[in-house]
């Protein structure tokens, strides 16, 4: 049985396996990719001309997006997964907003906007997020953007949200980047288009390159060295609006893989899946594992690679996951800890001490809610070590209002031996409002 409960102020969901057993059957179409989704939105915002959009997430986040460049005076459609029509006020003109601008939880929606605003010369602006947001760090964009010549105040020397940032001309730097972090590139890049002269950003390692992509075909002039992880940015390009389709997120997709390769018996083929390199890492994860995982029918859509993939239950094996592949996979951890308590032997997964600082501590939340259940598993300052084996128990947990650790505790609570209780649930709406309906779907539960 699953079902949600109001409780209080938030949604409770309640998980209890069936006592026959329970197999994870059918085919799963996930939501749009929540990164091309943001960066469509803020690229049809700037743009000349109307852009089209169509799979577009339909979660609280891109909604902050919407709303944040509504109020700077882009026209942007009623929000649907159909078609999404926005009509951009072309590059350096957005408008000086009468109110604060609101982020809600979205990080992407204020590091990557950060980076137009404070290139938006004598034009102010406020922008703020919920208490999650509120304490997650930005000094990691405001010390590009002001050695790129910004304005920028707020919390604990700028570092803490709200900020006031007054536009202003800026100039392009070559900032080497400390950490692989694709919102931190992307808006350095973003701000870099009405800079004087080249910018360029060089990273550790390869993180995801949604925004290469895009600005490119939004007709920016970028250049790539894969080799030294550097992309460089002409500046003032002529943006025009383009149709975009928006494959389906694989960090969503990552929770239905997990579930079909732990739960016995189980055979799913999850749909239009965004395949993109950069953001592959939970594939190679699992198959390293020993998941029985194919990729079917590869295609190309609007610039993006994707597939549909098919996970069968299997025997995953215990591993190490750490290095380059961690940038690629960094949002996937959650359910990869979860897969990693039901494989043989010890997995540990280190380097991403990154997760500390999202939408809570990823690290600490999932190590103390599936110790709950009995998972055998040890807190590191950078990662997580995980023995698999240990019978998981149906346990009262909470999502600390974090999607990916409500949708992870989902997942573990279906191979529990008893009923699992996962409080504020309704964070799953932030990256995948439907989430829910389909785990009734795949698990044949009315």
């Amino acid at each position: 049985m699953i079902r949600l409960d109001e409780v209080s102020s938030h949604q409770q969901l309640v998980i209890t396996p069936p006592q026959s057993g329970l197999s994870l059957q059918g085919t799963v179409t996930i939501p749009g990719d929540k990164s091309i989704s943001h960066r469509a939105l803020m690229l049809g915002a700037i743009a000349e001309g109307e852009t089209v959009i169509e799979g577009l997430l339909l979660g609280e986040d891109p909604r902050s997006t919407a709303a944040c460049f509504s109020a700077m005076g882009a026209e942007i459609s009623e929000l649907n997964s159909t078609e999404v029509r926005v009509k951009g006020v072309g590059l350096g003109n957005l408008q000086e907003p009468d109110n604060v601008l609101d982020a809600g939880n979205s990080g992407t929606t204020m590091r990557l906007m950060m980076g137009l605003l404070a290139s938006s010369s004598d034009r102010f602006f406020a922008v703020t997020g919920d208490g999650s947001l509120r304490s997650r760090p930005m000094s990691r964009v405001v010390k590009p953007l002001q050695e790129m010549g910004a304005q920028i105040w707020g919390k604990k020397g700028g570092s803490l949200a709200p900020l006031g940032i007054k536009g202003t001309q800026l100039k392009g730097i070559h900032y080497h980047s400390p950490i692989a972090s694709a919102q931190v590139k992307s808006c350095v890049l973003l701000a870099g288009l009405l800079a004087e002269g080249k910018t360029t950003v060089t990273e550790p390692a390869l993180s995801r390159d949604h925004s290469e992509r895009m600005l490119r075909a939004f007709g920016a002039n970028l250049e790539i060295d894969s080799e030294t992880n550097s992309v460089t940015l002409e500046p003032h390009p002529t943006l025009v609006g383009q149709k975009v389709v928006v494959p389906g997120d694989i960090s969503s997709a990552a929770f239905w893989m997990v579930a079909s390769a732990i739960v016995p018996d189980s055979d799913l083929l999850i749909q239009n899946v965004g395949v993109n390199p950069t953001r592959t890492g939970i594939i190679e994860a699992m198959q390293l594992m020993g998941a029985d995982m194919t990729l079917e029918n590869s295609r190309e859509v609007a610039g993006e690679p994707v597939a549909d993939l098919r996970v069968k239950y299997s025997q995953l094996k215990g591993c190490t996951i750490g290095g380059e592949i961690i940038p690629r996979l960094i949002d996937e951890v959650p359910i990869l800890a979860v897969a990693a308590c039901f494989a043989e032997g010890t997995t540990i997964i280190k380097d991403a001490e990154e997760l500390r600082v999202k939408e809570s501590d990823r690290l600490a939340v999932m190590a103390a809610e599936l110790g709950k259940m009995g998972a055998n598993i040890i807190e590191h300052p950078d990662g997580l070590e995980i023995t698999g084996g240990a019978t998981l128990n149906g346990a009262e947990m909470d999502s600390y209002t974090d999607h990916r650790i409500a949708m992870s505790l989902a997942i573990a609570a279906l191979n529990a031996k008893s009923e699992t209780k996962i409080h504020r649930a309704e964070a799953a709406s932030i990256s995948y409002p439907t989430f829910v309906d389909t785990l009734k779907d795949v698990c044949q539960i009315a």
